[in-house]
């Protein structure tokens, strides 16, 4: 029961988060709304706090690796373009199917695991799992913003009538 309840909040979390990016693309993006949310989720590390929540270290480093890999199709689908002198966020087709297929993926492999390992465990590796793939994925996002924000820079230096 805790598990299909877990899975049906991650589906509504996947949708607030689709509907809270498209909100987000109609606006210019900076280093904060980059930077923020990896900042804010990891607050959720307090969990740990809690016994019935940790995980080993191997255990931790597992789930982070898988959210890296898994972070890498969201790093592929995220991309800047320079709009009336300014940075945005694109618009993505393929970033909703591959959310919702990263969720599905994660539902199984939740499901799988639950069997095997404690659900306080599994909800510390999967937390762990999403930090692992949160933290790369904003930090190419930064990577690839602040060059182009150097470009858009240079480009306003050289060329101030485009203002």
């Amino acid at each position: 029961m805790i598990v299909v309840a877990s899975s049906i909040g991650a589906l509504l979390m996947a949708i607030f988060a689709n509907y809270v990016r498209m909100k987000v693309a109609k606006k210019p993006a900076t280093v904060k709304k980059i930077i923020l949310p990896p900042v804010f989720m990891s607050t959720g590390a307090f969990m740990f706090v809690f016994p019935m929540f940790r995980v080993t270290w191997i255990e931790a480093v597992e789930a982070f690796a898988v959210g890296a890999i898994f972070s890498i199709l969201l790093i592929k689908t995220s991309n800047f373009e320079i709009r009336n002198n300014e940075i945005f966020l694109k618009r993505s087709k393929a970033f909703i199917i591959i959310l919702f297929g990263l969720l599905f993926v994660r539902i199984i492999m939740k499901s799988v695991l639950g069997q095997y390992i404690s659900f306080g465990e599994t909800s510390g590796m999967f937390f762990i799992l999403a930090f692992g793939m949160i933290l790369p994925w904003r930090i190419a996002m930064y990577v690839s913003y602040k060059r182009l924000k150097e470009k858009l820079d240079i480009q306003l230096q050289t060329d101030p009538s485009s203002l």
